[in-house]
């Protein structure tokens, strides 16, 4: 076995003995050492943490492992270390030397059974007693897959855990389960072998300088920060992280977990939570930090499938079908853009939007936390003397940019227009120079920028703040099931969502630009819908159906999405109509399908023109308008009792006069149409509502009837084939005189229709929902997934 040295190292000098200066061993092992993050990060953060403390009074020894033999696995280590590098601003010379010492303390093990981890203890006590240490504490870093914690676990537990007196450190990567089920199994079997102070759960997002430094600023700061950090003056917050590079040799992973369980979920949420909790008296007890996050989830408002924007680069699918041996006609529901909209109930944060958004393949490679806050100054003057420095008119941001993109460095920046900021001294420096960048469309002259004195990548601040015990830069159990908590009800409810496809990189152009409407959100751009595989009723595979239907205009969705659109379409519709002419007629029919129309026109289109509206009956039933089976009835519980319609502008249909109903000698259908003549322009209703029956009829009017379906007659009294019998209806011909008319079809029980409607031809006495063609208007299609694929 090697004999190892003291990490003690003096510039080109002798070394002493290992017993001569430590004050404490400190045994690192790293799990899966010759993997890609070893690779990559871990190997040199753990060089860098050699270098920091070369003078620290502990000796070290490094102790790679992996499932591969001895021979190949320390032939793999070790052209890694060969490669490590030191900081520029170290001398070529002593770079050399520590080195050259770092590799003589570091040596591969094979780590496979129980046996090889009590060898590998033997082996840290044998050196120990030889050189007389006393063993400070053991880091055990996990950079291995999730499902081989508990194995590892139980291993160093019973055969590999320090004597008393020294301390365990159990670094753990992410990810930390797939929900929150998942979650909570993985911490219980954990917590069955380590306490929660000996676990830290790596997230290399507070690991980032800028992302580290959102809570000291705060504190830093309060003076100037404490009245404007609130609802009254933030306008909103965008925490952003985007990539141009694709899940190309990582689909495996991606096909697991996607945008949201890979980057949202827990990088962007920490940041989320610096902003958003309550500052504790110290920023720097890891315990008070620990209990104000918990209480900023608390506050945090439930999400929903309306909550999230979700999308897929379209070269994802065929990357999984080549990587993943899937079948050609195998394509993935795995999102790999993400914008989702969160809210907090706090007194502090209640009606701020909080936007998080990340994905691959976008235009750029930048990641930030802006807070953006509401300008209530006008400046009368010209253009010219509004960029004088100090402008009041000027956006007023702060901006933790957290690397990459125009800046391509860690920096905060604050508009000078809200304060000069404190900033700690020796770690952080103002910034000069850079006079022709722009960052959010303003000069970088329009902010104080401060960057670091000396960048570090994350993990060797993580490395560095595991040897310190730092816990306050970790994810403690509390924190990861709180997280879990508030993420996974969105995980489920987006399943099988359909998600938009964008080219990657610059060709998105505006295709994933998303608008914010009450408290949801919804892609700017309307797009051709995607659709599932009408194989199955819980579908993976998606097909591209034609977004037309019957040669009109089809729009499709899973049903609660579909009314959501339908009611947005609606709400769109009748604010051009008002803006136009002043007021907006529509015309709505009865049955099952509208009332989660209804419902949802009345809990969120607030913006609704109800004051200019003129609601109509497309049908109604000859009973008492008070009858539970009265559509109007219906339309009154689940929607105008809800909104503020003008009394005068509600139009049922008279079935019950002189105490009778739908008697043809008291003319009800002649008031209607007088009615609808007298108020309607050219007795178009601005939109009609339809929706298809089961035998293809549509409003009131029947296959086979001779009412309604030809002729001069506006509005006419036909005989159902189910109770009860008769009814009163716009005719086919002042349906068609619609300047738009919208045909609602849910659920699978109209599958069968929905199938041979799309191939029958205009044969209203047959289909007369086939017969609906406004002459002048527009006919748009609502379908949900159901009725379309069954």
């Amino acid at each position: 076995m090697l004999r190892r040295v003291l990490c003690t190292v003096l510039f080109m000098g002798a070394l002493p003995s290992l017993a001569e200066v430590s004050q404490g061993h400190i045994s690192v092992v790293l799990l899966g050492a010759t993997g890609d993050l070893a690779k990559k990060y871990l190997w040199q953060g753990l060089f860098q943490l050699y270098m920091d403390q070369v003078s620290s009074g502990h000796s070290f020894t490094f102790h790679g492992a992996a499932l591969t033999a001895l021979e190949p696995g320390q032939r793999l280590m070790f052209d890694v270390l060969k490669k490590l590098a030191c900081p520029p601003d170290e001398s070529p010379n002593r770079c050399a030397v520590l080195k050259d010492q770092f590799l003589k303390l570091s040596q591969y093990h094979q780590l496979k059974t129980a046996e090889n981890y009590t060898v590998l203890n033997r082996e840290i006590e044998t050196l120990l007693r030889q050189e007389g240490l006393k063993e400070a504490g053991r880091i055990f870093y996990f950079s291995v897959p999730p499902f081989a914690y508990t194995e590892i676990a139980r291993h160093i537990n019973s055969s590999c855990r320090p004597p008393p007196g020294a301390w365990l450190r159990v670094v753990l990567e992410k990810p930390f389960g797939h929900d929150l089920e998942s979650a909570q199994q993985l911490a219980a079997d954990l917590t069955s072998f380590f306490r929660e102070e000996e676990m830290y759960r790596v997230d290399h997002y507070l690991g980032k300088q800028a992302v580290a430094h959102i809570l000291p600023f705060r504190d830093q700061n309060r003076q100037f920060l404490d009245p404007i950090w609130n609802r009254h003056h933030v306008e909103r917050v965008e925490i952003v992280l985007k990539e141009t590079v694709d899940a190309k040799g990582r689909t495996s992973f991606y096909e697991q977990y996607g945008v949201i369980r890979d980057v949202l979920q827990n990088h962007l949420t920490e940041a989320l939570m610096f902003l958003t909790m309550e500052l504790p008296a110290n920023v720097s007890r890891a315990e008070e930090v620990l209990q104000c996050k918990l209480q900023a989830f608390q506050s945090l408002r439930g999400l929903n499938k309306n909550s999230a924007v979700l999308g897929q680069y379209q070269a994802y699918a065929g990357q999984v079908q080549e990587e993943l041996q899937k079948a050609q006609d195998y394509i993935s529901t795995t999102p790999t853009f993400a914008g989702v909209l969160i809210h907090s109930d706090s007194l502090r944060w209640e009606g701020v939007p909080f936007l998080l958004t990340s994905g691959k393949a976008l235009d750029e490679r930048v990641g930030y936390v802006r807070v953006l806050f509401k300008n209530r100054a006008y400046c009368t003057q010209s253009e010219t003397l509004r960029d004088a420095e100090h402008s009041q008119c000027k956006a007023k941001q702060i901006v933790f940019y957290i690397g990459h993109g125009a800046l391509n460095t860690p920096a905060v920046l604050v508009s000078r227009n809200l304060f000069r900021p404190v900033m700690p001294e020796g770690s952080w420096r103002e910034a000069v120079g850079q006079s022709d960048l722009h960052i959010f469309g303003q000069p970088l002259s329009d902010y104080y920028v401060y960057s670091p004195v000396k960048e570090r990548d994350a993990y060797s601040v993580l490395i560095s703040n595991i040897y310190h015990g730092r816990k306050d830069f970790f994810i403690t159990t509390e924190n990861l099931l709180a997280s879990w908590a508030f993420w996974t009800p969105l995980l489920d409810s987006i399943s099988h969502q359909p998600l938009r496809l964008y080219p990657g990189g610059v060709e998105n152009q505006h295709l994933l630009d998303f608008e914010m409407e009450s408290g949801e959100v919804a892609f700017t751009l309307a797009e051709a819908v995607e659709l599932l595989n009408p194989n199955r009723l819980t579908p993976s595979d998606y097909r591209t159906i034609q977004s037309k239907f019957r040669q009109s205009p089809l729009v499709s969705a899973w049903s609660e999405d579909l009314i959501s659109q339908l009611a947005s379409d609606i709400e769109k519709t009748a604010s051009r109509t008002v803006a136009r002419s002043g007021q907006f007629h529509l015309a709505l029919s009865g049955g099952s399908s509208p009332v989660v129309l209804f419902q949802r026109l009345a809990r969120h289109h607030y913006a609704f023109p109800w004051k200019h509206t003129h609601i109509w009956l497309v049908d109604e039933r000859c009973v008492p308008l008070t009858d539970t089976e009265s559509n109007f009835f219906s339309l009154h519980n689940h929607l105008l009792q809800s909104v503020r319609v003008p009394y005068f502008n509600v139009h049922p249909m008279p079935v019950h006069l002189n105490q009778r109903l739908c008697v043809e000698e008291d003319r009800g259908t002649e008031l209607y149409a007088k009615e609808i003549v007298a108020l309607v322009a050219n007795a178009s209703f601005d939109l009609v509502l339809l929706g298809v029956g089961t035998d293809g009829h549509t409003a009131s009017l029947f296959p086979k009837s001779e009412n309604g379906l030809e002729g001069a007659q506006t509005v006419v009294l036909t005989e159902s084939p189910v109770k009860p019998h008769q009814r009163m209806s716009l005719s086919l011909p002042l349906i068609n005189k619609a300047r738009q008319v919208f045909v609602l079809v849910l659920g699978k029980g109209k599958h069968d229709i929905t199938i041979l409607l799309s191939r029958v031809g205009h044969e209203p006495k047959k289909w007369p929902i086939s017969g609906v063609s406004p002459s002048s208007g527009q006919l748009v299609w609502y379908v949900d997934y159901e009725a379309l694929l069954g």
